[in-house]
């Protein structure tokens, strides 16, 4: 019977996480492919060379404590409201320093337009610390769809009035105005859905105890933060903010589908591999199931969306962004990766294993780095495909401590995903060479490529009897029956 109930809590989780993901994203992917019309691909990396400083900060303010909160096995108001207090003195104390610090980032990059627009999107910081203690409380409960319903209108609030603004010629603004507005109006329609308020309650000695768990999360967050954000900072300074603008739209693609799928399942392991942490086969059982379901889901899109890339970008973009494609598809294979990435950290952490977490991120960045380095003469293309494989180095390394923990390593690891890859690959062959053989438009062709590629790895997965397939299958008509019972 628990194990019934805690699979129908992870279902529904993920069913409104993944629902919360793709309304939100996928109004602001509309919304960038509109913006992406009106602006250039210069405006775009002005906007991102700032973005790299914010989601820096972000982190900070974000990361570490929300984590503890959803990890903590009992964790009450005083500890929600401390840990809201404290992150919004950091969000005050970060944005007096990027305010400062404005001036010099402008001259840096050789942009006077970055002043202003530095000391204007750090105020996002503020709702931020708010939002990160709202959302742990949604994961704890696993009531993802008060988090569906306010993401759905703050993307649609800030996606209206950035397109207004483009229209009226704000340039970088527009850019600018969505984030600022997009983080206020959650925040705010946060309060709406979320039956949690901050309270007049504050608690040192409960900051000290989640911090020992908290401060190693932040710092592998921050390590991880910052050298992703290397990329983006070496582009827009050796090269030039058109090449990081164009690497920009290229990751955004593939990133849509981890942080819709990904980032949801992500969202649900956390709480509830925390509550079987201390039954190691249930937690086995479960992460080997979470490899298997989301590497089912996440592959077919991106091998999917590597094959049809060219055509993708230039129905939806045009063709001012066709240099993007290379980066589209690289970013492909790279995100390809973070079903074992995501499944594996998780478990780390619903452990209680923060130290071990820290660790894996020191040995990762150091790998990173040298690679990174190793690339910047060799112009951007080779820096992203260095990154890519560095990525599949990865997935050895986090899943090398659950061999372990929970006897679970990374032979086991790559045997349950191989039945989706190959499934996934045979697919994005068939739809790249269909591709060459379609008539008409890049709308007309972008659709049968997806629609054939969909009933192809369809096809594949119910001929080979994929066990994740059928497992999804059975899942849902549990749910159905469940709904049709009630």
């Amino acid at each position: 019977m628990a194990k019934t109930d805690t699979k129908q809590k992870v279902l529904n989780g993920l069913f409104w996480k993944i629902l919360e993901n793709g309304g939100a994203q996928g109004i602001q992917f509309v919304i960038a492919i509109i913006l992406a019309r009106l602006l250039t691909p210069a405006e775009y990396g002005v906007v991102g060379i700032i973005m790299i400083f914010i989601t820096i900060a972000n982190v900070v303010v974000q990361n570490g404590f929300s984590s503890a909160l959803v990890q903590k096995s009992q964790a009450d108001q005083r500890d929600f409201s401390s840990v809201c207090y404290f992150s919004l003195l950091t969000a005050g104390l970060l944005y007096g320093i990027l305010y400062l610090a404005a001036p010099a980032i402008a001259e840096f990059y050789r942009l006077p337009a970055l002043r202003d627009i530095v000391r204007v999107l750090a105020f996002v910081l503020f709702p931020g610390a708010v939002i990160s203690v709202q959302t742990a409380y949604v994961s704890r409960k696993l009531e993802f769809r008060g988090l569906f319903l306010s993401t759905l209108a703050a993307s649609f609030v800030s996606g209206a009035v950035s397109i207004w603004m483009a229209y009226r010629g704000f340039g970088v603004w527009a850019m600018v105005g969505q984030q600022v507005i997009y983080y206020y109006s959650l925040m705010l329609v946060l309060f709406l859905t979320v039956s949690w308020r901050p309270q007049l309650l504050f608690s040192l000695d409960r900051l000290g105890q989640m911090f020992s768990f908290g401060w190693k999360l932040l710092t592998a967050s921050l390590i991880d933060t910052l050298f992703n954000n290397l990329y983006g900072l070496i582009m827009g300074k050796i090269y030039n903010e058109e090449v990081l603008g164009v690497y920009n739209r290229g990751d955004q693609f593939p990133k849509l589908i981890v942080n819709n799928l990904g980032a949801a399942i992500q969202s649900v392991l956390l709480p509830v591999f925390a509550s079987r942490q201390d039954h190691p086969e249930q937690m086995k059982s479960m992460v080997r199931r979470a490899v298997r379901v989301s590497s089912f889901l996440v592959l077919p899109m991106l091998f999917g969306l590597c094959a049809v890339a060219d055509t993708l970008v230039l129905s939806l973009l045009g063709e001012q962004w066709m240099a993007c494609v290379p980066y589209l598809r690289i970013m492909c294979i790279a995100y390809s990766f973070w079903p074992i990435h995501i499944t594996n950290l998780q478990a780390i952490n619903a452990g209680g294993r923060s130290d071990v977490f820290l660790k894996l991120e020191v040995i990762k960045k150091a790998a990173g780095l040298a690679g990174l380095f190793a690339g910047i003469r060799f112009g951007p293309l080779v820096l992203v495909s260095i990154k890519a494989a560095l990525d599949f180095f990865c997935t050895f390394v986090n899943a090398w401590p659950n061999k372990k923990l929970l006897g679970y390593g990374i032979g086991s690891q790559w045997m349950d995903i191989l039945p989706s890859a190959g499934a996934a690959a045979l697919m994005a062959a068939a739809v790249y060479g269909l591709g060459g053989l379609l008539p008409g438009g890049p709308w007309l062709k972008l659709t049968l490529q997806i629609l054939s590629g969909a009933a192809v790895y369809v096809l594949l997965a119910a001929l080979f009897r994929l066990d994740s397939f059928w497992y999804l299958i059975n899942s849902i008509k549990e749910r159905m029956g469940k709904e049709s019972r009630t």
